[in-house]
């Protein structure tokens, strides 16, 4: 049978593959919540899927970090064991490579625990991001239980409705850059005042007609340092996953085009490891995209403690 005649009239592949990759990566449409809710003030509150997945990367950042760091803290011990001596490197790290020399050696333990907070909150959204959790449940509801995919009074059809990486919902990162934004404008009034804060925005001394292209250049920037936050951690991680849909839908689309389930087959040959390739580079991106948020989060929380830097 030809992968043509596999979907049924349904349309072509090609018309669909888009769609399948932005059904896959989106944040779940409010016409398909897991949990219904009423309406509040005019607002949607239903779950959806990337609100489920926020509450389940809360509930494992307290099972992981929380819990552990608060027996270890109540044993009082000096010398940390198992998980908590990764964990214990960890805080090590960010609070005398990313924190100190950003913020200084006043600060730092004030800020500290912010950023920590930002680490693994992202680190731990963006690894469940890399887990098949719903695309196994979704093979078993189709194919073990036979529920058609149609069937939209089925719990596991609407929960497979988007992506599965919360940080990928520009929503998520808009929020947490959000949190950066404030965190700015509060460190510099902590070290400076309210007023001066606002006065350090632009280097003292310069002559005035200077001061008419720097001060809406500056207030710009202020507004510019969240957005690029937003969009880079967003990006980064829906990129990675629409990588690996394009390339494992290859299989379909030469399925398609030659009339032949066989040359899927053989393009899976080379889609399946590209595929691998792009997933092992995605688990480098993971890491690298908390640090970078973090990093990027101490350095203008210092600019604004530090200005005569």
């Amino acid at each position: 049978m030809s992968a043509t005649e596999s979907i049924n009239g349904s349309g072509s592949v090609m018309d669909q593959v888009g769609s399948n990759i932005i059904h896959h990566v989106s944040n779940s449409d409010i016409g398909h919540p897991i949990i219904h809710l009423p309406y509040i003030f005019g607002i949607n509150f239903s779950v959806t899927k990337h609100v489920l997945m926020l509450w389940i990367v809360s509930l494992l950042l307290s099972v992981v970090i929380i819990v552990p760091v608060r027996a270890y803290l109540i044993r009082g011990r000096l010398v940390a064991r198992g998980w908590m001596n990764a964990i214990e490197a960890i805080v090590q790290f960010i609070r005398d490579s990313i924190v100190k020399p950003n913020v200084g050696p006043k600060w730092v333990m004030t800020w500290t625990p912010l950023i920590l907070t930002f680490f693994f909150f992202i680190l731990f959204a963006n690894g469940i991001g890399m887990v098949p959790i719903f695309d196994i449940l979704g093979i078993i509801n189709r194919f073990v239980l036979h529920v058609p995919a149609d069937n939209s009074h089925n719990v596991i059809n609407n929960i497979l409705h988007g992506g599965v990486t919360a940080t990928g919902n520009f929503n998520v990162t808009g929020a947490l850059a959000t949190i950066t934004f404030f965190s700015i404008i509060v460190a510099g009034t902590m070290a400076h005042g309210f007023i001066n804060h606002w006065k350090n925005l632009a280097p003292h001394g310069l002559v005035w007609p200077v001061y008419i292209i720097l001060i809406p250049i500056e207030i710009i920037g202020l507004f510019v340092k969240p957005f690029a936050l937003t969009m880079r951690l967003a990006a980064n991680m829906t990129g990675g996953h629409i990588a690996l849909l394009a390339l494992l839908s290859l299989m379909a689309i030469f399925g398609e085009m030659f009339h032949s389930t066989l040359a899927g087959i053989g393009v899976a040959f080379i889609s399946v490891p590209m595929a691998v390739a792009i997933a092992g580079l995605e688990i480098i991106v993971i890491v690298v995209q908390a640090y970078v948020f973090t990093l990027l989060t101490s350095v203008f929380v210092g600019m604004a403690i530090n200005v005569h830097h």
